[in-house]
Protein backbone atom coordinates (compact mmCIF):
# COMPACT_ATOMS: atom_id res chain seq x y z
CA UNK A 1 0.00 0.00 0.00
CA UNK A 2 1.14 3.53 -1.12
CA UNK A 3 0.56 6.60 1.09
CA UNK A 4 1.34 10.57 0.25
CA UNK A 5 3.96 12.26 2.57
CA UNK A 6 3.92 15.43 3.07
CA UNK A 7 6.59 17.64 1.43
CA UNK A 8 9.89 18.52 2.67
CA UNK A 9 11.18 21.53 3.65
CA UNK A 10 12.87 22.79 0.92
CA UNK A 11 11.43 20.72 -1.40
CA UNK A 12 8.78 21.61 -4.61
CA UNK A 13 5.38 21.23 -3.15
CA UNK A 14 3.89 20.18 -6.87
CA UNK A 15 5.08 16.54 -6.58
CA UNK A 16 4.36 15.14 -3.57
CA UNK A 17 6.84 11.88 -2.49
CA UNK A 18 5.74 8.52 -2.43
CA UNK A 19 6.89 6.34 0.41
CA UNK A 20 6.02 2.53 0.77
CA UNK A 21 3.87 1.07 3.91
CA UNK A 22 5.16 -2.18 4.53
CA UNK A 23 5.03 -2.57 8.70
CA UNK A 24 6.76 -6.03 8.83
CA UNK A 25 9.40 -4.80 7.30
CA UNK A 26 9.77 -0.94 7.62
CA UNK A 27 7.86 -0.44 11.01
CA UNK A 28 7.08 3.00 12.95
CA UNK A 29 9.69 2.64 15.06
CA UNK A 30 8.43 5.36 17.17
CA UNK A 31 5.48 3.24 18.22
CA UNK A 32 4.82 0.65 20.69
CA UNK A 33 2.11 -0.37 19.79
CA UNK A 34 2.86 -1.37 16.21
CA UNK A 35 6.22 -2.59 17.17
CA UNK A 36 4.72 -4.88 19.69
CA UNK A 37 1.52 -6.12 16.98
CA UNK A 38 4.67 -6.74 14.22
CA UNK A 39 6.84 -9.29 17.41
CA UNK A 40 3.81 -11.23 18.08
CA UNK A 41 3.28 -11.64 14.07
CA UNK A 42 6.96 -11.96 13.67
CA UNK A 43 7.26 -14.93 16.07
CA UNK A 44 4.14 -16.75 15.40
CA UNK A 45 5.52 -16.63 11.91
CA UNK A 46 8.49 -18.39 12.42
CA UNK A 47 6.71 -21.03 14.79
CA UNK A 48 4.58 -21.47 11.75
CA UNK A 49 6.52 -21.64 8.52
CA UNK A 50 10.62 -21.25 10.18
CA UNK A 51 12.21 -18.57 7.40
CA UNK A 52 8.91 -16.87 6.64
CA UNK A 53 9.55 -14.13 8.97
CA UNK A 54 13.16 -13.16 7.93
CA UNK A 55 11.37 -14.02 4.52
CA UNK A 56 9.01 -10.51 4.83
CA UNK A 57 11.04 -8.49 7.52
CA UNK A 58 14.73 -9.54 7.51
CA UNK A 59 17.81 -11.54 5.35
CA UNK A 60 16.16 -12.49 2.57
CA UNK A 61 18.90 -15.19 2.23
CA UNK A 62 18.29 -16.59 5.37
CA UNK A 63 14.46 -16.42 4.98
CA UNK A 64 14.83 -18.76 1.78
CA UNK A 65 17.35 -21.11 3.43
CA UNK A 66 14.47 -21.89 5.97
CA UNK A 67 11.40 -21.90 4.04
CA UNK A 68 13.39 -24.29 1.78
CA UNK A 69 14.56 -26.47 5.29
CA UNK A 70 11.35 -26.10 5.99
CA UNK A 71 9.43 -27.85 2.44
CA UNK A 72 12.19 -30.23 2.64
CA UNK A 73 10.93 -31.34 6.22
CA UNK A 74 7.08 -31.40 5.39
CA UNK A 75 7.60 -33.14 2.40
CA UNK A 76 9.99 -36.07 4.24
CA UNK A 77 7.42 -36.15 6.76
CA UNK A 78 4.35 -36.42 4.21
CA UNK A 79 6.31 -39.21 2.75
CA UNK A 80 6.47 -40.75 5.83
CA UNK A 81 2.89 -40.60 6.62
CA UNK A 82 2.24 -42.30 3.16
CA UNK A 83 4.56 -44.82 3.77
CA UNK A 84 3.13 -45.62 6.93
CA UNK A 85 -0.22 -45.98 6.18
CA UNK A 86 -0.48 -47.15 2.30
CA UNK A 87 3.32 -49.59 2.69
CA UNK A 88 4.44 -49.91 6.09
CA UNK A 89 6.41 -52.93 5.47
CA UNK A 90 8.59 -51.05 2.91
CA UNK A 91 9.05 -47.87 5.01
CA UNK A 92 10.43 -49.92 7.56
CA UNK A 93 12.59 -52.01 5.10
CA UNK A 94 13.94 -48.38 3.46
CA UNK A 95 14.93 -46.47 7.11
CA UNK A 96 16.67 -49.53 8.43
CA UNK A 97 18.52 -50.60 5.54
CA UNK A 98 17.07 -53.78 5.60
CA UNK A 99 16.57 -53.21 1.46
CA UNK A 100 20.19 -53.79 1.21
CA UNK A 101 22.11 -56.80 0.57
CA UNK A 102 24.31 -58.84 3.04
CA UNK A 103 27.55 -57.95 1.33
CA UNK A 104 26.49 -54.11 1.69
CA UNK A 105 25.27 -54.83 5.64
CA UNK A 106 27.70 -51.84 6.95
CA UNK A 107 26.08 -49.07 4.96
CA UNK A 108 22.57 -49.89 6.78
CA UNK A 109 22.47 -47.37 9.81
CA UNK A 110 23.35 -45.07 6.90
CA UNK A 111 19.45 -43.99 6.18
CA UNK A 112 18.92 -43.69 9.70
CA UNK A 113 22.01 -42.33 10.68
CA UNK A 114 21.01 -39.65 7.69
CA UNK A 115 17.50 -38.65 9.58
CA UNK A 116 19.21 -38.62 12.51
CA UNK A 117 21.65 -35.29 11.33
CA UNK A 118 18.83 -33.87 9.50
CA UNK A 119 16.63 -33.65 12.52
CA UNK A 120 19.48 -32.28 14.56
CA UNK A 121 20.21 -29.55 11.72
CA UNK A 122 16.97 -28.73 11.72
CA UNK A 123 16.76 -28.02 15.53
CA UNK A 124 20.11 -25.71 14.82
CA UNK A 125 18.24 -24.06 12.14
CA UNK A 126 15.28 -23.07 14.07
CA UNK A 127 17.29 -21.91 17.33
CA UNK A 128 19.11 -19.47 14.10
CA UNK A 129 16.09 -18.37 13.17
CA UNK A 130 14.15 -17.71 15.96
CA UNK A 131 17.35 -15.80 17.85
CA UNK A 132 17.22 -13.78 14.59
CA UNK A 133 14.05 -13.06 14.46
CA UNK A 134 13.83 -11.49 18.13
CA UNK A 135 16.65 -9.28 16.65
CA UNK A 136 14.32 -8.11 14.21
CA UNK A 137 11.45 -7.69 16.65
CA UNK A 138 13.34 -5.22 18.32
CA UNK A 139 12.16 -5.65 21.79
CA UNK A 140 13.42 -2.81 22.75
CA UNK A 141 10.90 -1.00 20.84
CA UNK A 142 7.89 -2.92 21.81
CA UNK A 143 5.49 -1.68 25.01
CA UNK A 144 7.17 -3.16 28.36
CA UNK A 145 4.03 -5.73 28.58
CA UNK A 146 4.32 -7.48 25.37
CA UNK A 147 8.25 -6.95 25.72
CA UNK A 148 8.44 -9.78 27.81
CA UNK A 149 5.45 -11.56 26.40
CA UNK A 150 7.23 -11.72 22.91
CA UNK A 151 10.27 -13.04 24.35
CA UNK A 152 8.65 -15.69 26.42
CA UNK A 153 6.40 -17.06 23.91
CA UNK A 154 9.66 -17.17 21.21
CA UNK A 155 11.83 -19.21 23.73
CA UNK A 156 8.33 -21.17 24.66
CA UNK A 157 7.76 -22.06 20.92
CA UNK A 158 11.76 -22.86 20.47
CA UNK A 159 11.38 -25.24 23.04
CA UNK A 160 8.48 -27.13 21.31
CA UNK A 161 9.96 -26.99 17.58
CA UNK A 162 13.75 -27.81 18.53
CA UNK A 163 13.14 -30.00 20.98
CA UNK A 164 10.63 -32.34 19.51
CA UNK A 165 13.58 -32.04 16.89
CA UNK A 166 16.11 -33.25 19.35
CA UNK A 167 13.50 -35.63 20.72
CA UNK A 168 12.94 -37.46 17.67
CA UNK A 169 16.58 -37.20 16.64
CA UNK A 170 17.48 -38.97 19.69
CA UNK A 171 14.63 -41.99 19.08
CA UNK A 172 16.17 -42.37 15.43
CA UNK A 173 19.55 -42.84 17.35
CA UNK A 174 18.19 -44.89 19.48
CA UNK A 175 17.05 -47.77 17.21
CA UNK A 176 19.94 -47.57 15.27
CA UNK A 177 22.17 -47.90 18.53
CA UNK A 178 19.24 -50.52 19.26
CA UNK A 179 19.47 -52.41 15.84
CA UNK A 180 23.15 -52.45 15.85
CA UNK A 181 23.26 -54.04 19.18
CA UNK A 182 20.48 -56.65 19.15
CA UNK A 183 20.88 -57.52 15.14
CA UNK A 184 24.22 -58.26 14.55
CA UNK A 185 24.01 -61.35 11.99
CA UNK A 186 24.11 -60.08 8.46
CA UNK A 187 23.84 -62.70 6.57
CA UNK A 188 20.61 -63.44 4.17
CA UNK A 189 17.73 -64.57 5.93
CA UNK A 190 16.40 -68.32 5.57
CA UNK A 191 13.11 -68.49 4.01
CA UNK A 192 10.13 -69.86 6.47
CA UNK A 193 9.95 -73.88 6.47
CA UNK A 194 6.79 -75.55 5.78
CA UNK A 195 5.18 -72.21 6.37
CA UNK A 196 7.02 -71.21 9.70
CA UNK A 197 9.24 -68.81 10.86
CA UNK A 198 10.92 -70.67 13.98
CA UNK A 199 12.79 -69.21 16.38
CA UNK A 200 14.73 -70.78 19.82
CA UNK A 201 13.81 -69.16 22.74
CA UNK A 202 16.15 -69.28 25.52
CA UNK A 203 16.28 -67.54 28.89
CA UNK A 204 18.98 -67.92 31.64
CA UNK A 205 20.86 -65.98 34.22
CA UNK A 206 24.46 -64.20 33.25
CA UNK A 207 26.53 -62.21 35.34
CA UNK A 208 29.11 -63.99 37.86
CA UNK A 209 29.44 -67.37 37.36
CA UNK A 210 28.45 -67.67 33.78
CA UNK A 211 30.47 -70.44 32.87
CA UNK A 212 28.14 -72.67 34.91
CA UNK A 213 24.71 -70.82 33.33
CA UNK A 214 22.38 -73.01 31.61
CA UNK A 215 19.11 -72.57 29.66
CA UNK A 216 16.38 -72.73 32.19
CA UNK A 217 13.63 -71.61 30.05
CA UNK A 218 13.49 -73.10 26.13
CA UNK A 219 10.70 -72.34 24.10
CA UNK A 220 10.31 -72.64 20.29
CA UNK A 221 8.02 -70.11 18.62
CA UNK A 222 6.67 -70.95 15.72
CA UNK A 223 5.47 -67.99 13.80
CA UNK A 224 2.85 -68.51 10.33
CA UNK A 225 4.79 -66.66 7.32
CA UNK A 226 1.45 -65.39 5.82
CA UNK A 227 -0.88 -65.04 8.62
CA UNK A 228 1.31 -64.39 11.76
CA UNK A 229 -0.37 -67.13 13.62
CA UNK A 230 1.97 -67.73 16.93
CA UNK A 231 2.47 -71.29 18.38
CA UNK A 232 4.88 -71.85 21.50
CA UNK A 233 6.27 -74.99 22.04
CA UNK A 234 7.63 -75.29 25.57
CA UNK A 235 10.73 -77.76 26.42
CA UNK A 236 11.00 -79.13 29.70
CA UNK A 237 14.70 -78.27 30.37
CA UNK A 238 15.47 -81.31 32.13
CA UNK A 239 13.61 -83.66 29.00
CA UNK A 240 15.92 -86.76 28.83
CA UNK A 241 18.07 -88.88 26.16
CA UNK A 242 16.91 -86.70 23.27
CA UNK A 243 17.71 -86.85 19.88
CA UNK A 244 19.68 -84.37 17.70
CA UNK A 245 19.01 -83.37 14.12
CA UNK A 246 21.63 -83.76 11.79
CA UNK A 247 25.09 -82.09 12.86
CA UNK A 248 27.75 -82.71 14.75
CA UNK A 249 26.06 -83.68 17.76
CA UNK A 250 23.75 -86.36 16.08
CA UNK A 251 27.57 -87.48 14.95
CA UNK A 252 28.27 -87.79 18.68
CA UNK A 253 25.43 -88.58 20.19
CA UNK A 254 23.81 -91.60 17.46
CA UNK A 255 20.84 -93.32 19.54
CA UNK A 256 20.34 -89.91 21.42
CA UNK A 257 21.76 -87.52 23.96
CA UNK A 258 23.88 -89.42 27.35
CA UNK A 259 24.77 -88.38 30.56
CA UNK A 260 27.97 -87.72 32.02
CA UNK A 261 29.86 -89.51 34.93
CA UNK A 262 31.66 -85.83 34.65
CA UNK A 263 29.63 -83.49 36.78
CA UNK A 264 31.90 -80.63 35.41
CA UNK A 265 30.29 -81.17 31.73
CA UNK A 266 26.56 -81.16 33.53
CA UNK A 267 24.20 -83.38 35.57
CA UNK A 268 22.24 -86.38 33.71
CA UNK A 269 21.62 -86.11 30.19
CA UNK A 270 18.73 -82.78 30.32
CA UNK A 271 18.75 -80.91 27.14
CA UNK A 272 19.46 -77.39 29.29
CA UNK A 273 23.00 -79.30 30.22
CA UNK A 274 24.37 -78.57 26.78
CA UNK A 275 25.62 -75.21 27.14
CA UNK A 276 27.92 -76.60 29.48
CA UNK A 277 28.65 -79.76 27.93
CA UNK A 278 29.97 -78.10 24.75
CA UNK A 279 31.40 -74.56 25.69
CA UNK A 280 33.09 -75.92 29.31
CA UNK A 281 34.09 -79.21 28.71
CA UNK A 282 34.14 -79.78 25.07
CA UNK A 283 36.05 -77.56 21.85
CA UNK A 284 32.97 -76.19 21.06
CA UNK A 285 34.24 -73.88 18.41
CA UNK A 286 35.59 -76.62 16.45
CA UNK A 287 31.89 -78.22 16.44
CA UNK A 288 30.38 -75.04 15.45
CA UNK A 289 33.50 -73.45 13.38
CA UNK A 290 30.69 -70.69 12.02
CA UNK A 291 28.53 -69.88 15.14
CA UNK A 292 30.41 -66.78 16.37
CA UNK A 293 30.76 -65.38 12.87
CA UNK A 294 26.75 -66.15 12.76
CA UNK A 295 26.19 -64.07 16.11
CA UNK A 296 25.43 -67.13 17.60
CA UNK A 297 27.55 -69.37 20.30
CA UNK A 298 28.46 -73.08 20.11
CA UNK A 299 25.85 -74.08 23.34
CA UNK A 300 23.37 -72.61 21.46
CA UNK A 301 23.91 -73.93 18.13
CA UNK A 302 23.80 -77.52 19.94
CA UNK A 303 20.48 -76.41 21.86
CA UNK A 304 19.16 -75.25 18.28
CA UNK A 305 19.74 -78.88 17.25
CA UNK A 306 18.19 -80.60 20.36
CA UNK A 307 15.41 -78.96 19.39
CA UNK A 308 15.27 -79.43 16.05
CA UNK A 309 15.24 -83.02 16.56
CA UNK A 310 13.07 -83.24 19.42
CA UNK A 311 10.02 -81.22 17.80
CA UNK A 312 10.85 -82.52 13.76
CA UNK A 313 11.45 -79.17 12.72
CA UNK A 314 13.65 -76.63 11.05
CA UNK A 315 14.87 -73.88 13.77
CA UNK A 316 16.88 -71.20 11.59
CA UNK A 317 17.11 -68.58 14.40
CA UNK A 318 17.60 -67.67 18.33
CA UNK A 319 16.65 -65.40 20.87
CA UNK A 320 18.28 -65.26 23.99
CA UNK A 321 17.01 -63.68 26.98
CA UNK A 322 19.16 -62.85 29.92
CA UNK A 323 17.39 -62.99 32.64
CA UNK A 324 19.46 -61.57 35.14
CA UNK A 325 18.63 -58.07 33.29
CA UNK A 326 14.41 -59.57 32.55
CA UNK A 327 13.34 -57.40 35.53
CA UNK A 328 14.28 -53.77 33.28
CA UNK A 329 12.37 -55.11 29.95
CA UNK A 330 9.57 -55.59 32.17
CA UNK A 331 9.53 -52.30 34.13
CA UNK A 332 10.09 -50.58 30.90
CA UNK A 333 6.80 -51.89 29.69
CA UNK A 334 5.42 -50.72 32.56
CA UNK A 335 4.46 -54.01 34.30
CA UNK A 336 2.43 -56.87 32.97
CA UNK A 337 -0.58 -58.50 34.30
CA UNK A 338 -1.18 -61.99 35.31
CA UNK A 339 -3.73 -64.10 37.35
CA UNK A 340 -1.63 -66.18 39.33
CA UNK A 341 -3.10 -69.44 39.87
CA UNK A 342 -1.14 -70.13 43.70
CA UNK A 343 0.56 -68.64 45.97
CA UNK A 344 4.42 -68.44 45.49
CA UNK A 345 7.19 -67.86 47.30
CA UNK A 346 10.00 -65.26 46.77
CA UNK A 347 13.78 -66.56 47.52
CA UNK A 348 16.83 -68.67 46.60
CA UNK A 349 15.03 -71.65 47.95
CA UNK A 350 15.32 -73.72 51.31
CA UNK A 351 19.05 -74.37 53.15
CA UNK A 352 18.61 -77.58 54.19
CA UNK A 353 15.27 -80.53 53.18
CA UNK A 354 12.19 -79.99 54.32
CA UNK A 355 12.48 -76.06 55.38
CA UNK A 356 9.27 -74.43 55.21
CA UNK A 357 9.13 -71.46 52.34
CA UNK A 358 8.09 -69.14 55.42
CA UNK A 359 11.36 -69.52 56.84
CA UNK A 360 13.38 -68.87 53.56
CA UNK A 361 11.18 -66.46 51.51
CA UNK A 362 11.80 -63.28 51.27
CA UNK A 363 8.13 -62.17 49.89
CA UNK A 364 5.18 -63.69 48.57
CA UNK A 365 2.85 -63.82 45.01
CA UNK A 366 -0.13 -63.89 46.11
CA UNK A 367 -2.69 -65.68 44.38
CA UNK A 368 -5.30 -63.75 42.12
CA UNK A 369 -5.44 -60.92 39.56
CA UNK A 370 -1.61 -59.12 39.94
CA UNK A 371 0.29 -56.16 37.81
CA UNK A 372 3.44 -57.20 38.09
CA UNK A 373 6.36 -55.21 38.40
CA UNK A 374 9.89 -56.61 36.78
CA UNK A 375 11.42 -57.70 39.99
CA UNK A 376 7.82 -59.59 41.18
CA UNK A 377 7.52 -61.02 37.30
CA UNK A 378 10.89 -62.19 37.56
CA UNK A 379 10.27 -64.13 40.48
CA UNK A 380 6.87 -65.35 39.37
CA UNK A 381 9.17 -67.17 36.45
CA UNK A 382 11.71 -68.18 38.39
CA UNK A 383 9.70 -69.70 41.41
CA UNK A 384 9.91 -73.54 41.40
CA UNK A 385 10.83 -75.04 45.26
CA UNK A 386 6.73 -74.90 46.26
CA UNK A 387 5.77 -76.05 42.64
CA UNK A 388 7.01 -78.11 39.96
CA UNK A 389 9.05 -77.38 36.53
CA UNK A 390 6.31 -78.34 34.41
CA UNK A 391 4.12 -75.57 36.61
CA UNK A 392 7.09 -73.64 36.30
CA UNK A 393 7.38 -73.71 32.95
CA UNK A 394 3.32 -73.20 32.10
CA UNK A 395 4.23 -69.76 34.27
CA UNK A 396 7.28 -69.00 31.96
CA UNK A 397 4.49 -69.52 29.20
CA UNK A 398 2.13 -67.39 30.41
CA UNK A 399 4.55 -64.35 30.44
CA UNK A 400 5.98 -64.50 27.60
CA UNK A 401 2.41 -63.88 26.41
CA UNK A 402 1.36 -61.31 29.02
CA UNK A 403 4.65 -59.19 27.59
CA UNK A 404 3.77 -59.58 24.17
CA UNK A 405 0.20 -58.28 24.58
CA UNK A 406 1.86 -55.63 26.27
CA UNK A 407 4.15 -54.66 23.46
CA UNK A 408 1.57 -52.23 22.04
CA UNK A 409 2.24 -49.27 19.70
CA UNK A 410 1.16 -47.15 22.62
CA UNK A 411 2.86 -48.45 25.05
CA UNK A 412 6.19 -48.81 22.77
CA UNK A 413 6.35 -45.43 21.79
CA UNK A 414 5.36 -43.56 25.28
CA UNK A 415 8.39 -45.98 27.05
CA UNK A 416 10.46 -46.52 23.62
CA UNK A 417 13.83 -45.02 25.24
CA UNK A 418 13.17 -47.46 28.52
CA UNK A 419 12.06 -50.53 25.88
CA UNK A 420 14.84 -49.98 23.62
CA UNK A 421 17.01 -49.64 25.84
CA UNK A 422 16.19 -52.57 27.96
CA UNK A 423 15.93 -54.67 25.17
CA UNK A 424 19.22 -54.14 23.88
CA UNK A 425 20.48 -55.33 27.42
CA UNK A 426 19.06 -58.36 27.52
CA UNK A 427 18.72 -59.62 24.20
CA UNK A 428 20.64 -61.54 21.92
CA UNK A 429 19.72 -63.01 18.73
CA UNK A 430 20.68 -64.28 15.05
CA UNK A 431 18.22 -62.81 13.16
CA UNK A 432 19.19 -60.87 10.71
CA UNK A 433 18.01 -57.47 9.89
CA UNK A 434 16.80 -58.18 6.56
CA UNK A 435 14.23 -60.26 8.16
CA UNK A 436 12.79 -57.37 10.46
CA UNK A 437 10.58 -55.69 8.21
CA UNK A 438 8.87 -58.49 7.93
CA UNK A 439 8.49 -59.69 11.27
CA UNK A 440 7.23 -56.66 12.36
CA UNK A 441 4.13 -57.02 9.86
CA UNK A 442 3.80 -60.65 11.35
CA UNK A 443 3.98 -59.25 14.59
CA UNK A 444 1.09 -56.94 14.11
CA UNK A 445 -1.46 -59.95 12.50
CA UNK A 446 -0.14 -61.90 15.18
CA UNK A 447 -1.57 -59.45 18.06
CA UNK A 448 -4.56 -59.83 16.86
CA UNK A 449 -4.85 -63.38 16.77
CA UNK A 450 -4.64 -66.05 20.52
CA UNK A 451 -1.06 -67.48 20.98
CA UNK A 452 -1.39 -71.37 20.67
CA UNK A 453 0.81 -73.45 23.72
CA UNK A 454 2.62 -76.49 23.49
CA UNK A 455 3.79 -78.21 26.55
CA UNK A 456 5.37 -81.56 26.74
CA UNK A 457 4.95 -81.95 30.27
CA UNK A 458 2.58 -85.09 31.77
CA UNK A 459 0.13 -83.03 31.79
CA UNK A 460 0.28 -82.85 27.92
CA UNK A 461 0.89 -87.16 27.73
CA UNK A 462 4.34 -86.98 27.87
CA UNK A 463 6.27 -89.40 29.83
CA UNK A 464 8.70 -86.99 31.22
CA UNK A 465 11.24 -90.13 31.71
CA UNK A 466 11.17 -91.92 28.49
CA UNK A 467 9.19 -89.10 26.03
CA UNK A 468 8.09 -90.45 22.88
CA UNK A 469 9.77 -88.31 20.43
CA UNK A 470 7.87 -89.81 17.18
CA UNK A 471 4.51 -88.62 18.73
CA UNK A 472 6.00 -85.00 20.33
CA UNK A 473 6.72 -84.93 16.90
CA UNK A 474 3.36 -85.81 15.48
CA UNK A 475 1.77 -84.04 18.11
CA UNK A 476 3.77 -80.34 16.83
CA UNK A 477 3.05 -80.83 12.99
CA UNK A 478 -0.48 -81.71 13.62
CA UNK A 479 -0.64 -78.27 15.48
CA UNK A 480 1.26 -76.26 13.26
CA UNK A 481 -0.25 -77.60 10.23
CA UNK A 482 -4.24 -78.92 11.29
CA UNK A 483 -6.01 -81.54 9.04
CA UNK A 484 -8.54 -79.94 6.41
CA UNK A 485 -12.02 -81.25 7.85
CA UNK A 486 -13.25 -83.43 5.45
CA UNK A 487 -16.59 -82.11 4.16
CA UNK A 488 -20.17 -84.38 4.56
CA UNK A 489 -22.48 -84.27 1.85
CA UNK A 490 -25.59 -83.18 2.72
CA UNK A 491 -28.80 -84.56 3.49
Amino acid sequence: MSVLSPPRAGASSSRPRVVEDRPLRRPDTSSPAVMSRRGWWLVVLNFLLPGSAQAVAGNRRLGRVGLASTLVLWTLLVVALLFALLAPLAGFSIVTGAWLPSWLALLRPVPLLLIQGLLLAYAVLWIVLTIDTLRLVRLVKTGPAARFGIAALAVALLVVASGSAVFASNAVGTVRETLGDIFQATGPAVPPSDGYYNILLLGADSGAGRDSMRFDSISVVSVNAETGATTITGIPRDMPHFPFAEGPMQERYPNGHEGHADPTCGWGSGINQLRTEVEVCQDGSALYPDAAANASAPGIEATKDAAEGILGIEIPYYVFIDMHGFASLVDALGGVDITVEERLPKGGGPSYDGQPAEEWAIGWIEAGPQHMDGDTAQWYARSRYTTSDFDRMERQRMLQQAILAQFTPQTVLTRFQDVAAAGADIVQTDLPQSLLPFLADLALKAKEQPVTTIELTPEGGIDEYEPDYAYIQELVRTTLHPPTPTPTPEG
